[in-house]
């Protein structure tokens, strides 16, 4: 049946590629060439090959240069949102200027209104102190305007006030956007982590319409705004770091180096396919091995597999595993800080060497630890 098949199909071939002759006369001579079947059937299949390579080539040329990854349209739209918003407040600042330069000097008026900002100023400053970076971030230079008339001072005053309400709203804008940027890098919703109280120099206001806080704080609509905006970045921002310090973004050794990474991999003892559940940092014996996060110890002892094992819960579902240790260095119960030591790194349990074995837990999930490995990295670049 196969005989056949074949015969059928190489009679078809034959038809659709007959022998050929082509006669070359050069120089009074004749010369003839013969193309059989079979030599058509190769030339063919490689001018196909041919196209079909040129086709691939030109398809990835087109997707690479059509696609765009998903932090780079980010970056993108952060990069047009931010020029808006500049043009933005350069108008709003050349209507202010164009303003007080068309005053008839009522200086009563211009002071009350520049200490009504500068008040509103003060109580949204007062909440970046400690925060690193904040202190050059809002720093202003003003103009030497000591000759000026006192008119000329008071507009160099509001403009300088303008300029530092746009610097704290950038400076929270920018920061809380990176943190909620290293939250979905670690596959988390940022918004979890943040609440929509505004803070302004202690008592929560609840500013979710500007006409009221203008009201409260004795400012324009305009202003009052501002203040809102800039407010409610500064507590996103600072519930984000607050977040992120309590989460595993912390190394667990001082070696960058991986053995073996999340996800299925050949088992070193079976030589199949077999899935790991965390990161293996290779290593010395004894070295010192440290919490990613803070948290309480909830776990010391050994478990199947895992050898000698640490289990620290940080809370609000989060849980760390440090296995294959060689020594354990804390108690069930005990309460620990970032980098504190745990234990020392050996080859205890099932290991074919010296070597941490570490994972993260969500909720009972284990996931990718390197995601918040590389979080943690954004973050500190980020501070």
């Amino acid at each position: 049946m196969a005989i056949k098949r074949f015969k059928r199909l190489r009679q078809s071939l034959e038809t659709l590629f007959p022998e050929r002759h082509i006669y070359i006369r050069s120089g009074g001579e004749m010369r003839g060439y013969v193309f059989s079947t079979n030599k058509q059937l190769l030339g063919a299949t490689g001018v196909a090959v041919t196209a079909l390579w040129m086709g691939v080539c030109t398809a990835a040329m087109a997707v690479n240069a059509l696609a765009v990854s998903s932090t780079d349209q980010q970056v993108i739209k952060q990069k047009a949102y931010y020029e808006r918003l500049n043009a933005d407040r350069q108008a709003r600042l050349n209507s202010a200027v164009a303003q007080l330069s068309a005053t008839n000097g009522n200086l009563d008026d211009l002071a009350t209104s520049v200490e009504k900002r500068h008040a509103a100023l003060a109580l949204l400053v007062s909440d970046f102190k400690g925060v690193p970076g904040a202190a050059e971030a809002l720093k202003v230079a003003k103009p030497r305007l000591l000759a000026a008339s006192p008119v000329q001072r008071i507009q160099a005053t509001r403009m300088d006030q303008e300029r530092l309400i746009d610097a704290a709203e950038g400076f929270a804008k920018s920061r809380a956007e990176r943190l909620r940027l290293a939250m979905r890098m670690a596959g988390l919703d940022a918004s979890n982590f943040t609440g929509r109280g505004v803070s302004l120099g202690g008592p929560l206001i609840e500013a979710k319409d500007p006409r009221a806080l203008a009201a409260v704080l004795d400012v324009d609509e305009d202003f009052a705004s501002r203040i809102q905006h800039a407010a409610n970045d500064m507590s996103d921002m600072r519930a984000l770091g607050a977040a992120s310090k309590k989460l595993p973004f912390y190394r667990p050794t001082s070696n960058p180096a991986l053995s073996s990474s999340y996800g299925v991999r050949f088992d070193p003892f079976t030589r199949r396919p077999a899935f790991h559940s965390g990161l293996d940092f290779p290593g010395a014996f004894y070295t010192p091995i440290m919490a990613t996060a803070p948290g309480v110890i909830s776990f010391t002892g050994v478990r199947s597999g895992y050898g000698n094992t640490v289990e620290i819960d940080h809370g609000g579902g989060f849980k760390t595993r440090y296995a294959h240790l060689a020594t354990i260095g804390v108690r069930v119960g005990q309460r620990v800080t970032i980098g504190a030591r745990v234990g020392a790194m050996g080859s205890t349990g099932r290991s074919t060497g010296p070597h941490l074995h570490y994972e993260v837990w969500v909720n009972g999930k284990a996931q990718n630890p390197n995601r918040f490995l590389k979080a943690g990295e954004y973050v500190q670049q980020a501070s």
